[in-house]
């Protein structure tokens, strides 16, 4: 008799990977349970319809015996969480949530926590947001659950906070003032590769416990991959002058006003963006069995015919797809 793959816990799937991840996995043939705060929004999705592969929980992840019911019989929990809303207190929020689904995880049997977390440089001070993402990995690593970080930079796909940011600045300012440190070396990554990667981790040695850089191997700098969105969108070159004295709070307004990423988002992404971020290993590729990354030119193309490619029309600030801007996205892609 076949294998019957274990069922898995999806937090996070109103936001844009969770939304994205849980029909992959149910392509797998594994059932589901998600934990939501509003029940009704996730059992509207298509995926979400079928009762007996899907059981949606209604509950909060701060909440011990919600996380506990939500996890009874599963096997893998993914973690696809964050607090970024601007508050100031959302690193202490984060590792509160990130101890809590440890101990959930540990007292329910799981087998395997799957974080989806930021590449990061090895300095010593990290932006805030992208340091809460370690800290929440480390969190993790250090539980009785083994557990599986991905830390990925920019995710090219349609309707991710970073996608959305690079379109609406590259087709509202041809010519633009910026930062210097966009002249920083990032490793993007298309979400259809991401997706892969999430669902393939699920199937790691039991005994697996570590981080794993994922990127598609073409490395850029946020001014380049600025010109490789143009070139794919027939916008002609963009004409991008950078200064010294941008700080990454005036730069999260800026982007504030021209874009629908929200400030209290902007803010971390930009903040980001002063480290460079590049894969220092390939690992996973290795160890799971998942199809060659795209390359970038093909994953802006696909996040373009995602996006309404030619339609002429961009979404003002606020309208950005549903549940693209919340839960659960990487430093720069949420």
């Amino acid at each position: 008799m076949a294998h019957q793959p274990g069922r898995v816990l999806v937090t996070g799937a109103s936001g844009y990977i969770g939304s994205r991840l849980a029909p992959e996995l149910l392509a797998t043939g594994r059932h589901l349970s998600v934990l939501a705060r509003h029940p009704d929004r996730i059992r509207e999705r298509d995926w979400a319809r079928d009762e007996d592969a899907v059981r949606v929980v209604a509950g909060d992840a701060t909440d011990p015996d919600d996380l506990r019911q939500a996890m009874e019989g599963v096997e893998i929990a993914y973690y696809l969480l964050h607090s970024m809303d601007g508050d100031g207190d959302f690193r202490e929020r984060d590792k509160r949530m990130a101890h809590q689904f440890c101990h959930a995880a540990a007292d329910s049997g799981v087998q395997r926590i799957v974080y989806l977390s930021g590449l990061h440089p090895d300095v010593e001070e990290l932006s805030p947001h992208l340091a809460s993402r370690v800290e929440v990995g480390d969190i993790f690593l250090a539980g009785e659950v083994p557990a599986t970080v991905l830390q990925a930079a920019v995710i090219v796909g349609s309707g991710s906070a970073s996608f959305e940011m690079l379109r609406h600045l590259t087709h509202r300012l041809p010519v633009m003032v910026a930062p210097q440190w966009l002249n920083n070396r990032i490793e993007p990554i298309a979400v259809r590769d991401v997706l892969h990667l999430l669902v393939a981790a699920a199937e790691l040695p039991a005994d697996s416990n570590r981080t794993f850089d994922i990127g598609a191997g073409e490395v850029v700098t946020y001014r380049g991959l600025i010109d490789c969105y143009a070139a794919a969108a027939a916008l002609g070159r963009r004409r991008v002058v950078t200064v010294p004295v941008l700080t990454p709070w005036l730069a999260s307004q800026w982007v504030g006003l021209v874009t629908p990423v929200p400030t209290g988002v902007a803010k971390p992404l930009v903040g980001s963006l002063v480290h460079e971020v590049v894969c220092r290993e390939r690992d996973i590729w290795e160890l799971v069995d998942v199809p060659e990354p795209m390359r970038l030119d093909a994953a802006i193309a696909a996040a373009l015919d995602g996006a309404g490619r030619g339609s002429g029309q961009l979404p003002e600030p606020g309208q950005a797809e549903p549940g693209g801007l919340t839960s659960a996205d990487p430093p720069w892609a949420g």
